[in-house]
């Protein structure tokens, strides 16, 4: 079963789930973000989801975390029916930060959209049931960091698709990942709504920042997606 927790530091998220569930998902969001020719106003957003597509794949590839997780399975069961068999699963896992996380959410309703224009996909379209089970699972994470009326709020807001990726300025991520990585427990423990707000909203902060953005690109013709900033990320994060 696909499961989503907070790691201990609260710096992200830990998704785990044995192979089946990690490559459904995975392939979920690949059948979702489509083919790179036919979003251009997207791709930034469409980059960083086959980014965490990356790291699950890596995860159930056997290079992250590996636990072995009871399966139910008794031995009188097995006595029953005539057969011998592990009473425990391999589970897989991954930290993903939470900036990234709750960008993923968003965009997330965009390519469903896109998906449903392109594709005539219903919701009952398989990559779309399963990319909700995962936006699902990420606000479940995201409650427990939560006041009531925040997450309230923030659910109204993904709920109704008020929020929206295309022509996103996905540098934007990359400085609220770094900044979360540089906080204390406590610091992000205080600053998690407000981060949460700003990507989902869009507020002031981001817009600014997206008009800078687009200044700097203005004088060499090139798009938002394609901009790069001097941002490197730590070889270590405490999660």
């Amino acid at each position: 079963m696909l499961a989503l927790k907070n790691t201990e530091n609260l710096t992200g998220a830990l998704i785990s789930g044995d192979y089946w569930d990690l490559d459904e998902l995975c392939t979920a969001l690949h059948g979702l973000t489509g083919n790179e020719s036919r979003y251009l106003d997207w791709q930034g957003a469409r980059m960083r989801l086959l980014r965490i597509m990356h790291d699950l794949r890596d995860a159930y590839q056997g290079n992250g975390n590996i636990e072995s997780v009871g399966n139910g399975l008794k031995k009188d069961t097995m006595k029953n029916h005539d057969f011998i068999a592990s009473q425990n699963n391999i589970y897989f896992s991954t930290e993903i930060l939470w900036p990234e996380l709750i960008f993923a959410l968003v965009a997330i309703n965009d390519f469903i959209d896109l998906h449903k224009k392109y594709e005539q996909a219903t919701d009952l379209d398989i990559h779309i049931v399963n990319a909700r089970k995962f936006q699902a699972l990420i606000l479940e994470g995201m409650k427990a960091n939560m006041s009531e009326e925040t997450y309230r709020n923030t659910m109204h807001h993904v709920i109704t698709s008020n929020a929206y990726v295309k022509e996103y300025a996905i540098q934007y991520i990359d400085l609220l990942n770094l900044s979360y990585i540089d906080m204390s427990k406590d610091q992000r423990t205080q600053s998690f709504e407000s981060i949460a707000h700003n990507i989902i909203v869009q507020t002031r902060d981001y817009n600014n920042f997206k008009n800078k953005i687009i200044t700097e690109t203005n004088k060499t013709k090139s798009s938002i997606h394609d901009y790069r900033t001097s941002i490197e990320y730590p070889e270590h994060v405490e999660w």
